[in-house]
């Protein structure tokens, strides 16, 4: 067993490499996009 496949991550697959890259990419986008509209809000920039 893998240690990714423990904690909060119970579900068989959990450290499969694709489900790892879109989890990632899900979390970095919704990062990316708060902090973008964060400095539209902030600055007024287009």
């Amino acid at each position: 067993m893998s240690d990714l496949n423990r904690g909060i991550m119970k579900f068989d697959g959990a450290d499969k490499p694709v489900v790892v890259a879109v989890s990632s990419v899900i979390i970095l986008g919704s990062i990316l996009g708060l902090i973008i509209w964060a400095i539209k809000v902030a600055y007024i920039v287009k």
